[in-house]
């Protein structure tokens, strides 16, 4: 496997080929209502990392979450961080349902700021669908059965 340089994750908005094994980092930032969202998303083979940063670079909570069946929900658990500050969780959750594949996503939002998370999320989801990670309702999580 060939290794992610720093140069290579500081580029914005150009999504790159790490390695054969397809392996792509994509990096871009928005600025929403006097907010800086900073972005970082890893394709991995059957998962996507993403991170997202608003002002700041600080890494802030961890989750992960995983396609459930037989109900073609998502189970969401905090890795990093406090159990009574959910933000972020929520958005793991529907980009399970969104991609089809396990998520884990970092995220610094600032706790009670639903309007913040909000933006975030249609950012992300935006991004994730212009790379065509995500797949349509009538496929949903069936695709990693």
């Amino acid at each position: 496997m060939t290794s992610v340089s720093s140069s290579t994750i500081n580029r914005l908005d150009s999504p790159q080929v790490v390695d054969d094994d397809g392996l792509q980092v994509t990096c871009f930032t928005e600025d929403l209502h006097d907010v800086t969202f900073h972005f970082q998303i890893i394709r991995l083979k059957k998962q996507i990392y993403a991170w997202i940063g608003c002002n700041t670079a600080k890494f802030g909570h961890l989750y992960a979450a995983v396609p459930a069946r037989p109900n073609n929900t998502a189970n969401v658990t905090s890795l990093l961080g406090g159990s009574s500050d959910n933000t972020g969780s929520s958005i793991a959750r529907r980009l399970v349902l969104k991609t089809g594949l396990s998520i884990i996503l970092a995220c610094n939002i600032p706790k009670n700021s639903p309007m913040l998370e909000a933006d975030a999320e249609r950012k992300l989801i935006e991004k994730l669908t212009a790379l065509g990670y995500t797949v349509s309702k009538s496929q949903g999580l069936a695709l990693n059965s």
